[in-house]
């Protein structure tokens, strides 16, 4: 037998360190080579570690939460035989050969007598019928606070697209804690949660955020009834084009206004004093997952027609809800816009995703009665339909003037839309 200690392993991408988020393997499991044994995080993107070895765990790193430096050591594992160099050199891992067995005792010496074990008696055969779990859809999270709870998910009734969802777990408690629902509500048992991976991530990119930013916010009404019209028109004739939404017009707006207003898509490195302004909109879109919230970048947004926006929104924001995102997609945005959709609100203060310098958010779209001048000069009342955008920015960066300007000329975008369709 022999000892190997498999080191946290390089994974590329200046990364120096990585988090752990789940272990897939405890101490005393048997593992074979290539089998998964832990994910971990780092700022990139979270990645699957595999054993490059046969045989049982012996010791673990830590716990799920901490850090891992690349280098140190992850497991150690204890193996049959011995460990071929070229596993040890391949994956930083460290091999320690058996212990050297004892001396024979000298011939005036009597050995010591070694008890025979008893006989353990032969446990009764039972046969087992194992059926095959049912197909359960849940993100990581849901399945261990199912887990945690005491709850098979496939009680549970899931959603018209088939994932089960924190909400249903929630749900299904309610239901069975007193055999029904309760219109004043049911107790629950506090939940203790350990801040780990995404969520992590998010709650130190959101400090650093509001500790380092001076933000201010300003908001503006838009009547965006023409410009839903022009959408549902565009939309009966697609063919077989995705179907827009208003984000895709919206970051059309956007696009065109940035070459006037070249310091909102911009990133401010604090550390150097250097501002850059950047050509090209590569436009960051914060999506809500299951895990938390991510933002999937599109690439060169400025040089996308609309129905390449809404192709290339639709492909991020599901990439992202089933984990299947690439590094480089979640990473290098210059500009942000959040949107909550129907449940947007009337105003938001969106926070900064640092090191940009601003973020756009759309709010919900309500209808209400206007004044309307019409080609007569004679002033009448019609139900519109508005919407107000919110713009937080970096004060040490974009001024007050600035941001109320580009998003001016923003609304006039989006209450004449016909402009958008011009070069």
């Amino acid at each position: 037998m022999a000892t190997f200690t498999f080191n946290m392993p390089d994974v590329g991408e200046g990364v120096a360190e990585a988090e752990i988020v789940e272990w897939h393997v405890k101490v005393g499991d048997t593992v074979s080579e290539d089998q998964h044994l832990v994910d971990v995080m780092t700022d990139k993107a979270t990645i699957d570690i595999e054993s490059p070895v046969d045989g049982v765990v012996k010791e673990v790193a830590g716990e799920v939460g901490d850090t891992i430096a690349v280098g140190a050591m992850l497991l150690v594992i204890e193996v049959e035989g011995e460990v071929p160099d070229e596993v040890g050199e391949e994956n930083a891992g460290t091999v320690e050969a058996p212990a050297e067995p004892e001396p024979a005792p000298e011939p005036d010496q009597e050995p010591e007598p070694t008890p025979e074990p008893k006989p353990e008696p032969s446990p009764e055969p039972k046969s087992v019928t194992v059926e095959p779990p049912a197909k359960v859809l849940a993100s990581p999270a849901v399945r261990k606070r199912a887990r945690d709870l005491g709850i098979d998910l496939a009680q549970l009734k899931p959603a018209e697209d088939g994932r089960i969802r924190h909400g249903d777990l929630d749900q299904f408690l309610a239901y069975n804690s007193g055999g029904g629902f309760s219109a004043a509500g049911t107790s629950r048992a506090d939940e203790v949660i350990k801040v780990i991976g995404l969520r992590k991530r998010i709650a130190q990119n959101m400090a650093a955020s509001k500790r380092n930013i001076p933000h201010f916010s300003y908001v503006e009404e838009c009547d965006v009834t023409e410009l839903e019209r022009m959408r549902a028109q565009l939309n009966s004739a697609r063919g077989d084009k995705p179907k827009l939404t208003m984000l895709p017009m919206l970051i059309s707006a956007i696009c065109k206004l940035i070459p006037d207003f070249p310091m909102i898509n911009a990133r401010y490195d604090d550390e150097a004093n250097v501002v850059t302004r950047h050509g090209s909109v590569h436009l960051g879109m914060a999506t809500q997952t299951d895990n938390g919230l991510m933002v999937p970048v599109i690439r060169d947004a400025q040089s996308r027609n609309l129905w390449q926006l809404a192709r290339e929104i639709g492909r991020l924001a599901e990439a992202a809800r089933v984990g299947s995102a690439k590094s480089e997609e979640l990473s290098g945005s210059t500009l942000t816009i959040t949107s909550l959709g129907p449940l947007g609100g009337v105003a938001t203060t969106p926070v900064i995703n640092r090191p940009e310098v601003a973020i756009i958010g759309p709010n919900r779209i309500i209808e209400r009665p206007m004044f309307v001048r019409g080609e007569d000069g004679q002033e009448r009342i019609e139900k519109r339909k508005l919407m107000n955008i919110s713009i937080s920015c970096d004060h040490r960066v974009v001024d007050g003037y600035d941001a109320a300007s580009f998003i001016q000329e923003m609304k006039k975008l989006i209450e004449t839309p016909v402009l958008l369709l011009g070069d």
